[in-house]
């Protein structure tokens, strides 16, 4: 009998495959195309292969101890502390291993969050046994600080040994001062406050980690996968710092630092990011003369991919965010409800936010293997190239100052304002595709479920007194949402959407790939497109407009039928009273002939959706 662990020639009967070969095949689809074409680029200009060789004599990057699950976190943000409390104690029975108290203020909060009151406090771990091997992750804020204090004499009060609770207390007033953009103090100022704090805890029995080198905070604004990495670097260093600074030795700082990454729907990347944070972090270890210990990375799913409209899709990015952070090492994972970016979710929302991760976990066994990303060349080359940027970004603050100087400097901003620039505009020209609001939109979907819940309010926090430009955070599919919006309030004030009216020329095969393309294309922005069947007779096709109520008409063809009979059809349409003519397709040498026969505009795969779209609404709000 063969055994099974002889290996099994199937492949012995065909020649080996050679990247000569494959560069055949790929010449004959381009047919004449350059190869560069298949190239892609990061918003870092890291370029991206169609194809790579398996990477040789690399190791696992470690993270995980093997075969460990990581968190399942869950968050409690609900303002009111008892039903916050409810909440956590079904997440608990019902497979989470781990919790996130968002007080009101943090950088997460989405304007929610816990009071960041002792009372309050008390209420949400009411009958929670934090000595049972549960994580406790604190996500607060400068007007929240002292929530971390409440926390550790709720756990002295209850007679708990403080070593026996895993808990992240999460302070980081520099992610604070990078989002608000501004700070009461000096960077000189708050390393003693901080340490401080840290002191105290320790000294009570804590085991922390204490503070937090939030990655989020770029991400949330925009940033890239270098400037997230770099801002980490620096903020973890400056911690570092600051503590070795209080007294206390390198050896007993390093594990009182933590970091924490967004996870996001691009895969490859996302797992190259958290590999490459743990080697830079190592690296730094190794400059500090300390052994490597694998750095605690906590990971959310990212805010700026979660969409208002068809916010079911969340579900299905926040599936990809989390199999790549669990694949690549997360020590914690907290997966953004689908219906956050609407309000505070509802018990579903939170249920599938919840067996998102217990589904990956217990039946796809993520956490058996470590590192599967080792090995595979695409990925050890993203990580090398996103390790190489990270560290000339963290060299480049520390030259600054450290990061606290290089945010007065606007060092981070200005990397992040011009990676916002250029994903804003593959967003408005629909490059970077975001499902269910600027592709494939549902006009008539249903409305998402949300609980009602008054926000806390919270007192300014300390004198605006040194300040620098901000990183607010974004969702990408805002624009879009806002023309979605309008659309609401014209059919909520008229009984009826913004309409435009498909005006197909010629057979099926000629105009439905582009009648397709153009509902997409107009209903991402609320404006409701009315299919026609294909027109020969500019009457027929007048007559049908007019009967549409539409303002808008698009016409829809072939490029062989535009030649015969776009230019009368939008004569006809423009007799006929179309506020806007547009043509589906690029504009070819027959545009100055088109534009004078009444085409206005034209849609296109690559140009820009977002503008064309908010000009279709100015137009159609002129008198």
């Amino acid at each position: 009998m063969t055994s099974v662990t002889d290996d099994l020639p199937l492949a012995a009967d065909f020649p080996k495959a050679t990247v000569e070969d494959w560069r055949k095949l790929v010449d004959g689809v381009l047919k004449g195309a350059p190869f560069e074409k298949l190239v892609g680029k990061t918003y870092d200009g890291i370029k991206i292969d169609p194809l790579y060789p398996r990477a040789k004599g690399v190791a696992p990057v470690v993270g995980r101890p093997a075969a460990a699950p990581w968190q399942v976190i869950q968050r409690i943000d609900h303002p009111d502390a008892a039903l916050a409390n409810a909440q956590a104690l079904q997440d608990l029975e019902n497979g989470a291993t781990g919790l996130a108290l968002v007080f009101a203020g943090a950088n997460g909060a989405h304007g929610f969050g816990l009071e960041p009151a002792a009372d309050a406090v008390a209420k949400v771990l009411k009958d929670i046994h934090l000595d049972a091997g549960i994580g406790l992750e604190l996500e607060i804020g400068p007007q929240s600080r002292m929530a971390a204090i409440h926390v550790a004499e709720y756990v002295k009060g209850k007679g708990l040994d403080p070593a026996a609770c895993n808990i992240r207390f999460g302070l980081d007033p520099l992610a604070a001062g990078a989002v608000w953009g501004h700070s009461p103090y000096t960077w000189d100022e708050i390393a003693p406050a901080i340490t401080g704090a840290i002191k105290g805890l320790a000294g009570h029995g804590f085991k922390g980690p204490f503070t937090s080198a939030d990655g989020r905070v770029i991400h949330d604004a925009g940033g890239s996968e270098v400037q997230e990495l770099g801002f980490v670097l620096a903020c973890g260093v400056a911690y570092l710092r600051a503590i070795e600074g209080a007294g206390i030795p390198l050896e007993q700082a390093q594990g009182m630092v933590y970091a924490r990454l967004s996870a996001d729907a691009d895969q490859f990347l996302t797992m190259a990011k958290f590999r490459a944070l743990r080697l830079l972090w190592a690296r730094i270890e190794t400059a500090c003369g300390l052994a490597p210990k694998p750095l605690f990375i906590a990971a959310d799913t990212a805010w700026r991919m979660l969409t208002q409209r068809d916010p079911y899709v969340n579900m299905l990015r926040a599936t990809v965010a989390t199999f790549a952070a669990g694949l690549a090492g997360a020590n914690a994972i907290t997966v953004l409800p689908h219906t956050l970016a609407l309000g505070l979710p509802d018990p579903f929302a939170r249920r599938v936010a919840r067996n998102t991760q217990l589904l990956l976990l217990e039946e796809s066994n993520l956490a058996k293997v470590s590192d599967p990303a080792a090995g595979s060349g695409g990925i050890e080359t993203l990580t090398a190239q996103l390790c190489e940027a990270a560290w000339a970004l963290f060299q480049e603050s520390e030259k600054a100052g450290g990061a606290f100087a290089a945010l007065q400097q606007g060092l981070f901003q200005s990397k992040v304002a011009a990676a916002r620039k250029a994903r804003d505009a593959n967003i408005a020209k629909r490059r970077d595709v975001l499902t269910g609001a600027s592709e494939f939109p549902n006009l008539r979907e249903s409305e998402a479920t949300v609980l009602k819940a008054t926000s806390i309010a919270l007192a300014p926090y300390g004198e605006q007194k040194y300040k620098f430009d901000p990183l607010p955070p974004i969702r990408l599919a805002e624009p879009f949402e806002a023309l979605r919006d309008k659309s609401d309030a014209v059919l909520k004030a008229r009984g009826a959407r913004p309409k435009v009216f498909l005006a197909n020329l010629g057979t099926p095969a000629d105009f439905t790939a582009r009648a397709t393309f153009a509902k997409s294309f107009f209903e991402a922005g609320g404006i409701e497109a009315l299919d026609s069947e294909g027109f020969a007779d500019p009457a027929k096709l007048v007559a049908a407009f007019k009967a549409s109520g539409a303002e808008l008409a698009c016409l829809c063809s072939s490029d062989k039928v535009y030649a015969d009979r776009a230019e009368p059809a939008a004569k006809a349409l423009q007799t006929a009273g179309a506020r806007h003519i547009y043509l589906a397709g690029r504009p070819t040498d027959a545009e100055a002939a088109l534009r004078a026969a009444g085409v206005t505009g034209f849609v296109f795969a690559g140009g820009d959706a977002l503008a064309t779209l908010q000009d279709a609404y100015r137009r159609m709000e002129q008198p």
